[in-house]
């Protein structure tokens, strides 16, 4: 386990910390260093896996959409924890790996329809300071998937980019997640992001 963390992880106690262990070990094989790092403040942790399994139940936008845009809000931000575990999450829930292992390199990618490049491009968007979102973009996204949908997009590219930007400034890094479970890497991103259209 790294330790490159800016605030050290610390014991995971009591009854709240071993459920959270089994669950981790239940998912992952191990206890993340993230929730180590967060358990410094248990309600903040708490607050944000409650989120987290909130929108999981979320379900007018297509889940392989969901996947792309928080592959691509990780991309943009830096977040490889982020990144190494949604490509994880997206095998284990059998969405689109080809896709997935993509989006640090989509632009330069054949593998995507322009729905789907709209949705990378909508999360790339929001995720610049300050966004970049167009009103053509949201209109053709809208008329492709519908305003409930488009709705849940958004509050997930912004959930996204919350929890990507706290794990990048304490530090949190890739644990290898996806390495352990044999999938190939990730392509490596190309550093070409252009503004939203």
């Amino acid at each position: 386990m790294s330790s490159n963390t800016r605030i050290p992880s610390t014991e995971v106690t009591g009854l709240y910390g071993m459920v959270i262990r089994r669950f981790s070990e239940r998912l992952l094989g191990h206890m993340p260093e993230q929730v180590g790092v967060y358990w410094h403040n248990p309600k903040i942790l708490r607050f944000f896996m409650g989120l987290g399994r909130k929108s999981q139940k979320w379900h007018e936008c297509d889940e392989n959409l969901k996947s792309l845009a928080h592959m691509a809000v990780s991309s943009v931000v830096g977040c490889s924890w982020c990144l190494d575990f949604g490509y994880l999450m997206a095998h284990n829930s059998g969405l689109d790996e080809a896709k997935v292992r993509e989006v640090p390199k989509w632009r330069e990618s054949d593998v995507y329809t322009p729905l789907e490049r709209d949705v990378l491009t909508y999360a790339e968007a929001m995720s610049h300071t300050p966004p970049t979102v167009t009103d053509a973009l949201v209109e053709r996204l809208s008329e492709a998937i519908g305003e409930a949908a488009l709705i849940e997009l958004t509050a997930f590219i912004g959930l996204t980019n919350v929890t990507t930007r706290m794990n990048v400034a304490l530090g949190i890094q890739s644990q290898g997640f996806a390495a352990s479970c044999g999938l190939p890497p990730l392509a490596s991103p190309s550093g070409n992001v252009a503004s939203s259209t």
